[in-house]
């Protein structure tokens, strides 16, 4: 069985026509749409700073401290192992699975450890080449949003987290933080999961397809899956100035060897070949009847359409490979917001639980 597919059964093989309109608009809708826009990414009314997490500090050589936050298993178990990742708009002080959701009360109860690590804005959580930075403008410190003295402008470009120094964070993922929970907390360094949104959907397919001694399960929410398309290129250096000002140029020049190396539509071969259980989702664009008539709506719906497009061509990628390790979602109703990720998790559950220690 090549894949499974939830929800409808015409998804499983897209109509290559209803596709390439897609993919066009939603592109034309990043690239004009203010991409970095804090989109309405409202989770559910409950959801805040979970006093059931502890903070897990770790230190990266190259990053200094970097702060997880960790949910135990209801059960006290420490082989099932699960790692959540934000998005592009990830904050300093805690992740936003946290901050908008309710997923970890719902993972835990399923006798699953959650790790979320806290920061990477507009990483990737890749191993950038330098530290951010514009014709050669010198890091300084403050805030991001402009409270020192200078401009608005060369605030946003030279300050905040990956500015003074260089992102690493595959490797604080998949080597030093990995270890700390084992050494520390005695957690399974082996077939962990990982999901993300978003930015972090992308990330998750990078660190299982070229870590499958640590993660056997992967899922990606509105990831953006096929980042050497047509257009994308364009589209997402724009939303990474915008989410905090750094420069695509010094994570992975978008036509070297190394952008090719972040692509799931390039490396799909590798997640059929180590035989990961994927879980793969995107949005239709369209907005559901909770969501609100205003400009957040329409940026959710433009960026939700380019996930899409991006979601489609992998699968299609993963199809003509004969990949069967695959199960796609592709609701209705959905845009790129918390409350729909949020109910993403549960759906995902069973298959997670039943993948992963």
């Amino acid at each position: 069985m090549r894949g499974v597919t939830v929800r409808r059964a015409q998804d499983q093989r897209p109509r290559r026509a209803g596709w390439l309109r897609r993919s066009v608009l939603g592109v034309a809708l990043a690239t004009l749409l203010p991409l970095g826009v804090s989109v309405i990414e409202s989770g559910t009314a409950a959801a805040a700073f979970n006093p059931s997490g502890m903070d897990f500090w770790v230190d990266s050589p190259v990053m200094g401290p970097i702060k997880s936050r960790v949910f135990r298993a209801a059960d006290g178990n420490t082989d099932r192992v699960v790692y959540a990742l934000d998005g592009m708009r990830a904050r300093q002080d805690i992740s936003g699975w946290e901050i908008e959701t309710n997923i970890a009360d719902a993972l835990t109860k399923a006798n699953i450890n959650v790790v979320m690590p806290v920061g990477g804005q507009s990483s990737f959580y890749a191993d950038w080449n330098s530290a951010s930075s514009f014709l050669g403008l010198p890091p300084i410190s403050g805030s991001s949003s402009g409270s020192s003295s200078g401009s608005g402008a060369f605030q946003v470009l030279a300050s905040g987290p990956g500015k003074s120094y260089r992102y690493d964070w595959e490797t604080f993922l998949t080597r030093d933080l990995r270890n700390a929970l084992r050494d520390r907390l005695g957690f399974n360094p082996s077939r962990n999961g990982v999901f993300g949104l978003s930015m972090g959907g992308s990330a998750a397919l990078t660190l299982a397809a070229y870590h499958p001694d640590q993660f056997s399960y992967a899922g990606s929410y509105s990831g953006y899956l096929n980042v050497s398309a047509p257009g994308m290129r364009e589209a997402l250096r724009v939303a990474m100035i915008d989410a905090g000002g750094y420069n695509i140029d010094s994570m992975a020049p978008p036509w070297g060897p190394k952008w090719l190396y972040m692509d799931p539509f390039v490396f799909a071969p590798r997640l059929k070949a180590n035989n990961t259980r994927l879980w793969i989702s995107a949005g239709s664009g369209l907005p559901g009847p909770t969501d609100g008539p205003n400009f957040n709506t329409l940026n959710a719906m433009g960026l939700e359409t380019l996930a899409l497009a991006n979601t489609r061509a992998f699968q299609v990628r993963m199809m003509t490979l004969g990949a069967g390790n695959v199960t796609y979602d592709f609701p209705n109703v959905g845009v790129h917001n918390w409350r729909y990720w949020e109910d993403e998790v549960y759906r995902m559950l069973p298959d997670l639980s039943a993948n992963i220690g």
